[in-house]
């Protein structure tokens, strides 16, 4: 496993400890603006194509998510686990769109 793996799986618990434990959730917010940047910081996305997905899925995730309101008890619960990854998801695609802002300015070492 290297960093990039580990941080996207602590991500993915923060975010469903976030709905169901209170203190986590209080704080969660400030764990996916940094997770997020520092994965997106860490490993790039080099390519146009896979940059666009992400962002297609940070910007489609949260609209995707509230139709689960709709599914009774556990609607509502998948909803903010999707919105919170999300959140870390669109900080990730912020850290690939300065890079390649960067890389586009400066050139990059390719």
């Amino acid at each position: 496993m290297n960093a990039n793996q580990i941080i996207t799986i602590l991500g993915i618990l923060v975010a469903i400890l976030a709905v169901f434990v209170e203190q986590v959730g209080a704080h969660a917010g400030v764990v996916f603006v940094d997770m997020g940047p520092i994965n997106g910081f860490m490993k790039p996305i080099a390519n146009m194509a896979g940059r666009m997905a992400y962002t297609v899925a940070a910007v489609a995730m949260p609209t995707v998510a509230n139709s689960m309101d709709a599914i009774p008890a556990v609607g509502a619960p998948l909803n903010a686990i999707i919105d919170n990854i999300a959140v870390m998801l669109a900080g990730m695609v912020v850290a690939n769109f300065l890079l390649a802002v960067k890389d586009s300015a400066m050139g990059s070492n390719d």
